[in-house]
């Protein structure tokens, strides 16, 4: 009878032992998921992302946010998207987007400027919606009927060296080019008018145009010029996330938070283009046959490979860039690209060969 009582009092102090060493175990894990959790804690929540009304630089980026993927990540996003691009150089100089979506392009101006910019995700090459279409009774029989002709373009847009790099190839001399300095707007209706022979721009002016009665000339990545048809490497750009330097030393986790969403809405735009379309077309004031023409010229990828990169590090538009007053001095392009954060979140995505200089 002692005996018996002993050891039910021993197997009691055991059970009560083995029980709190798993408690003090539980706080021990429940502190080490804590800190893993608070390693990728949101630095900020709530924030305006800026982006443009157009397919080819906000498409996922609505998609994101119509689909619920910012609010999976935790985010609260507003979306502010301005509806002319040029517009966003002094937005993100004057601090009012230190996160934003634009072509790569403007970060070469702002580095230049010496604004503190990083490109840190590419989203997609957008090269095929920078592009120039005729007038309803224009015809062409060569490229070298360009010649002569009156083009109306907004001064320093990223076609006009799709036009040059063509020139180089066809033997067309640019320079016998009348260029007009005209909004993609008032350049649509001066097309229709007949004020002007062709109009080089960007989507959706590009397919309105063509849908108006004018023939597509050509773009930077397809030309359907009498001697050329078909695919082309005239001109490579590319829609990409930008952050100043302060937003990105003080909000890593949240630019990463929004690398994934942005990521799950260009996955959703490939896998599922006629949805994609119906939900983009409110938002962007587009029908539906008009962003479907617009979004295949469109390669929606958020790959940094060696097209991406070379294109990028190349002289060609750098010195386009200076030939048209646009900056005065060549960044090194590894000045205004920061993709530590992507290669975090997505390392597979990273497959160029060198991102140095």
């Amino acid at each position: 009878m002692i005996y018996s009582k002993f050891f039910k009092w021993e197997y009691l102090l055991m059970t009560l032992l083995a029980m709190v060493l798993m408690a003090c175990g539980s706080d021990t894990n429940a502190s080490q998921a804590s800190g893993e959790e608070a390693s990728e804690e949101l630095e900020m929540s709530e924030l305006t992302l800026t982006g443009v009304r157009d397919p080819q630089i906000s498409a996922a980026q609505i998609i994101a946010d119509e689909l619920g993927y910012f609010e999976e990540e935790g985010l609260d996003v507003t979306n502010y998207l301005i509806e002319n691009g040029p517009e966003m150089s002094s937005m993100i100089a004057g601090g009012s987007a230190p996160i934003s979506l634009m072509s790569n392009f403007l970060s070469i101006t702002l580095k230049a400027s010496d604004v503190p910019i990083n490109v840190v995700a590419v989203l997609d090459q957008m090269a095929g919606t920078q592009a120039m279409v005729g007038s309803e009774n224009l015809e062409l029989e060569s490229a070298k009927d360009l010649e002569g002709l009156t083009i109306g373009m907004p001064n320093g847009a990223e076609v006009r060296y799709a036009i040059d790099s063509m020139g180089e190839e066809l033997g067309v001399d640019v320079d016998q080019i009348e260029f007009v300095n005209i909004g993609p707007s008032d350049g649509l209706a001066a097309l229709q008018r007949g004020d002007i022979d062709a109009l080089a721009a960007w989507e959706p002016f590009i397919t309105k145009g063509t849908q108006a009665g004018g023939d597509f000339i050509l773009s930077g990545r397809e030309s359907n010029l009498p001697e050329k048809q078909g695919e082309v490497d005239w001109l490579s750009v590319h829609s990409t996330l930008m952050a100043t330097d302060d937003f990105l030393e003080e909000n890593p986790n949240t630019i990463k938070a929004i690398i994934r969403a942005l990521k799950k809405g260009t996955d959703y735009i490939n896998e599922n283009r006629e949805e994609a379309i119906k939900t983009l077309s409110p938002e962007l004031r587009l029908s539906e046959s008009e962003l479907e023409e617009i979004m295949g010229r469109n390669t929606y990828s958020m790959e940094v490979d060696n097209t991406y990169w070379n294109e990028s590090n190349s002289d060609g538009i750098m010195d386009y860039f200076m030939s048209v007053g646009n900056i005065q001095s060549k960044p090194k392009v590894a000045s205004y690209h920061d993709f530590s954060l992507l290669e975090e979140v997505y390392p597979e995505l990273i497959t160029a060969d060198n991102l140095q200089d």
